[in-house]
């Protein structure tokens, strides 16, 4: 018994009280996980992702090379043969599978860059003064005003002419092409945020403490400016599954042999009629990949915004 129980006649009970503080990251990743279309759109497309990344490298997930014609007819859907054969006797699961590795190399890819492209745009208009942020501006608005198809196409067809080491392979030139569209939502973003974080109370007080403007927006900014451009990011992924979907369907996407999702597509339109799997197993997993990573940015956009309710 302590003294100020002793003087008062009473005794604690139980344990003593604690606060336990959560930080913003925690209680997103709380109303995440309770979210459960996004945990099953996060499930799905772990089992995608690995099948995939197996499905290049392991043979036994691989089952058959996807550049071997191995029969002279096209063969439906069974155990042999997960989703058939095309229509030169390769394996479609093998290929689905080259076709979705490549398509989230392109998605994942391309927010990569985006988000560089995007911070330093965005950061530089927003704390550069009046004159850099109407430069930016000005050189995003002029992005945005071209149609994104046809600036990925003209862009895709100027990398593929340079001789430079990294942009030799065309998925590097894709993700670049794409990144050059997709880097404007970003940029608009995060010029918005860090513009309203500068007139907040703690970003006044760290600058008037005395601390150096790179430290304030380290410490502050970018740390508050993360959560809608996670969000971005997450909606932009299958916006560029989409993008390279369809230069793979017009011919501009990566050379044959290697399969893509919309070469697929394309190469199995001309026997809908009879060998409809041809055309829907493909599809289907492009609508997948986009439904998915959808309910994901949904459900986060949920958890690090409760407001949005």
């Amino acid at each position: 018994m302590t003294q100020l129980e002793a003087a008062t006649g009473l005794e604690a009970v139980g344990e003593p009280f604690t606060r336990t503080e959560r930080g913003l990251w925690s209680d997103a990743f709380r109303r995440l996980i309770r979210n459960r279309l996004a945990m099953v759109a996060l499930i799905v497309l772990a089992v995608v992702g690995v099948l995939a990344l197996l499905g290049n490298y392991v043979d036994a997930v691989q089952r058959y090379d996807p550049r071997v014609q191995e029969f002279e007819a096209r063969e439906g859907p069974s155990w042999d043969h997960f989703f058939g054969t095309d229509n030169l006797g390769r394996d479609s699961w093998s290929r689905v599978l080259q076709g979705t590795l490549i398509s989230l190399e392109v998605g994942l890819g391309v927010q990569v860059v985006v988000v560089a492209i995007g911070l330093s745009v965005g950061g530089i208009a927003a704390l550069g003064g009046r004159f850099l942020d109407n430069l930016m501006m000005r050189i995003t608005d002029l992005a945005y005003a071209f149609p994104d198809l046809l600036f990925i196409i003209l862009i895709r067809a100027a990398v593929s002419e340079r001789d430079w080491p990294i942009l030799d392979k065309p998925v590097p030139q894709m993700i670049v092409a794409i990144s050059f569209v997709g880097w404007v939502t970003v940029a608009r973003l995060v010029r918005g945020q860090m513009l309203s974080l500068r007139e907040r109370d703690f970003v006044l007080a760290a600058r008037a403490s005395g601390a150096p403007t790179w430290r304030v927006v380290y410490q502050h900014m970018i740390p508050n400016t993360l959560g809608p451009v996670i969000v971005a990011i997450v909606f932009g992924i299958p916006l560029a599954i989409f993008a390279e979907a369809a230069l793979a369907y017009i011919g501009l996407g990566v050379p044959l042999p290697t399969a893509s999702l919309g070469r697929l597509v394309a190469d199995g339109q001309a026997f809908i009629e009879d060998d409809p799997w041809m055309v829907v197993i493909p599809a289907a997993v492009i609508a997948l990949l986009m439904l998915c990573f959808t309910f994901l940015g949904d459900g986060l956009r949920d958890a690090l915004d409760p407001r949005s309710h």
